[in-house]
């Protein structure tokens, strides 16, 4: 497996990290009842480290499909070369790095790290060319 091919399956396994913890500070705010229930009912918004832990998922969710095709078409070309790694890994360890920041509400630093990761994903694409 290529380090790129390697850095989009620990993507994966991080996007379901988004997943549970959104889902557990969600939980934990509305109640199980709610998590079991058909959630017909309108919820008010989420407050504190939940909303934010909702935001990031999204934010990850936003970028991960972009980073993904990126990664396999440098893939499908045979295009390894050090921009698609450095890239691909910028793009991981930014994202694993964003999520505890954003959930701690430190509004400069995770942009300054979601920068970071959209350069990751901007090397990989430029390794293309």
């Amino acid at each position: 497996m290529t380090t790129e091919l390697l850095m989009l399956a620990l993507s994966v396994v991080l996007g379901f990290v988004h997943v549970i913890v959104s889902a557990i500070a969600t939980t934990h705010q509305y109640g199980s009842k709610w998590n079991l229930s058909t959630r017909d009912d309108t919820m008010p918004p989420l407050r504190g480290i939940a909303s934010r832990l909702q935001r990031a998922q999204h934010n990850f969710l936003e970028t991960f499909p972009l980073f993904a095709v990126a990664v396999l078409i440098a893939d499908a070309t045979n295009r390894h070369g050090w921009m698609a790694i450095w890239g691909s890994q910028i793009y991981f360890y930014a994202r694993v790095l964003y999520l505890p920041i954003y959930a701690a509400g430190i509004p400069v630093v995770r942009t300054l790290v979601w920068t970071v990761a959209t350069l990751g994903i901007a090397m990989v694409l430029l390794a293309l060319f």
